[in-house]
């Protein structure tokens, strides 16, 4: 970590005696600036209803397994030996089917984000490029908390770039 630290510091100070007095740097909250986009809330309420039928269908059977499994318990003294055997496979197979369908749902969830976020970003990083174009500006910093950047005196684009996209 302190590598890291120590390589960021000496790539900012060798692009700073690099950059001529004619280059502007400036930085953006890439992070506010798109949770605050009209379109990433249509795509949150998107994946809001994905996750919830996700979550019906999971919740729906888990109760078939639970009430199988009771089932199966309250009737195993009874039941023959072959059953209970024929019953456990069941039982089995059903939770590898559950957790099967556990992992496709969060695979196929992140695979929806992410081609929900995608056009979104696009939109966002034309916007920026838009505005630093007209602006002047060489280098555009993401300055979203926990990114790097370590100082960010210089202009903030996310006003500029919300009037672009209209918000």
């Amino acid at each position: 970590m302190k590598q890291f630290k120590t390589l960021v510091i000496a790539v900012i100070l060798f692009i700073g005696t690099q950059v001529s007095a004619q280059t502007k740097v400036a930085h953006i909250d890439l992070q506010a600036l798109m949770t605050t986009m009209p379109d990433m809330k249509t795509a949150q309420d998107q994946m809001k209803k994905i996750q919830e039928t996700y979550d019906k269908d999971f919740k729906a059977m888990a109760t078939e397994y639970q009430t199988k499994l009771q089932k199966y318990e309250q009737e195993s003294a009874t039941a023959g030996d072959a059953l209970n055997e024929t019953r456990s496979k069941e039982m089995q197979d059903m939770g590898a089917r559950i957790q099967k369908f556990q992992q496709d749902a969060q695979k196929e969830l992140g695979q929806k984000e992410m081609d929900l976020i995608k056009p979104i970003m696009e939109k966002a990083q034309a916007a920026i490029k838009k505005v630093a174009k007209a602006k002047g500006i060489t280098y555009v910093l993401d300055a979203t908390t926990g990114s790097g950047v370590i100082v960010a005196d210089g202009e903030d684009l996310l006003p500029a770039v919300k009037k672009e996209l209209g918000f």
